[in-house]
Protein backbone atom coordinates (compact mmCIF):
# COMPACT_ATOMS: atom_id res chain seq x y z
CA UNK A 1 0.00 0.00 0.00
CA UNK A 2 1.22 3.10 -0.77
CA UNK A 3 1.09 6.64 0.92
CA UNK A 4 -1.61 7.37 -1.93
CA UNK A 5 -3.83 4.72 -1.23
CA UNK A 6 -3.74 5.64 2.48
CA UNK A 7 -4.96 9.31 1.84
CA UNK A 8 -7.46 7.68 -0.33
CA UNK A 9 -8.75 5.54 2.07
CA UNK A 10 -8.62 8.20 4.74
CA UNK A 11 -10.54 10.83 2.50
CA UNK A 12 -13.22 8.42 1.94
CA UNK A 13 -12.95 7.16 5.33
CA UNK A 14 -13.81 10.79 6.66
CA UNK A 15 -16.66 11.16 4.46
CA UNK A 16 -18.46 8.26 5.41
CA UNK A 17 -17.99 9.20 8.96
CA UNK A 18 -18.75 12.44 9.10
CA UNK A 19 -20.66 13.77 6.05
CA UNK A 20 -23.15 10.55 5.76
CA UNK A 21 -26.07 10.16 7.99
CA UNK A 22 -27.00 7.13 6.29
CA UNK A 23 -27.22 3.35 7.22
CA UNK A 24 -28.26 0.31 6.87
CA UNK A 25 -29.58 -2.34 8.88
CA UNK A 26 -26.74 -4.29 8.79
CA UNK A 27 -23.95 -1.52 8.71
CA UNK A 28 -22.98 1.33 10.23
CA UNK A 29 -21.70 3.54 7.67
CA UNK A 30 -20.18 5.81 10.45
CA UNK A 31 -18.31 2.89 11.80
CA UNK A 32 -16.89 1.80 8.59
CA UNK A 33 -15.54 5.16 7.65
CA UNK A 34 -13.83 5.12 10.64
CA UNK A 35 -11.94 1.73 9.99
CA UNK A 36 -11.32 3.24 6.50
CA UNK A 37 -9.51 6.14 8.86
CA UNK A 38 -7.39 3.73 10.64
CA UNK A 39 -6.69 1.64 7.85
CA UNK A 40 -5.63 4.74 5.68
CA UNK A 41 -3.32 5.78 8.54
CA UNK A 42 -1.65 2.67 9.53
CA UNK A 43 -0.99 2.78 5.38
CA UNK A 44 0.85 6.00 5.81
CA UNK A 45 2.82 4.87 8.63
CA UNK A 46 4.01 1.39 7.26
CA UNK A 47 4.40 2.48 3.73
CA UNK A 48 7.36 5.26 5.46
CA UNK A 49 8.04 2.27 7.63
CA UNK A 50 8.92 -0.10 4.33
CA UNK A 51 10.40 2.93 2.55
CA UNK A 52 12.64 3.89 5.22
CA UNK A 53 13.90 0.66 5.99
CA UNK A 54 14.70 -0.73 1.78
CA UNK A 55 17.05 2.99 1.44
CA UNK A 56 19.32 2.45 4.50
CA UNK A 57 22.29 0.51 2.86
CA UNK A 58 24.85 -0.45 5.73
CA UNK A 59 27.58 0.69 3.57
CA UNK A 60 30.89 2.10 5.76
CA UNK A 61 32.56 5.23 4.72
CA UNK A 62 36.25 3.58 4.18
CA UNK A 63 37.02 0.71 2.95
CA UNK A 64 38.68 -1.24 5.51
CA UNK A 65 42.06 -2.11 3.73
CA UNK A 66 42.43 1.90 2.93
CA UNK A 67 41.76 2.76 7.04
CA UNK A 68 44.37 0.70 7.91
CA UNK A 69 47.24 1.90 5.36
CA UNK A 70 46.62 5.26 6.57
CA UNK A 71 45.40 4.63 10.17
CA UNK A 72 48.16 6.60 12.61
CA UNK A 73 48.63 5.12 15.97
CA UNK A 74 49.43 6.52 19.03
CA UNK A 75 51.85 5.55 21.45
CA UNK A 76 50.87 6.65 24.65
CA UNK A 77 54.14 6.64 27.59
CA UNK A 78 53.72 6.36 30.64
CA UNK A 79 54.25 9.42 32.75
CA UNK A 80 56.15 8.11 35.26
CA UNK A 81 59.25 7.08 33.19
Amino acid sequence: MSIGVGIFLMVVGAVFAFAVRDSWDAVNLQVVGYILLLAGAAGIVLSFYITNRRRRVPTDAIDPAVEEEYRVVEEHRDIRE
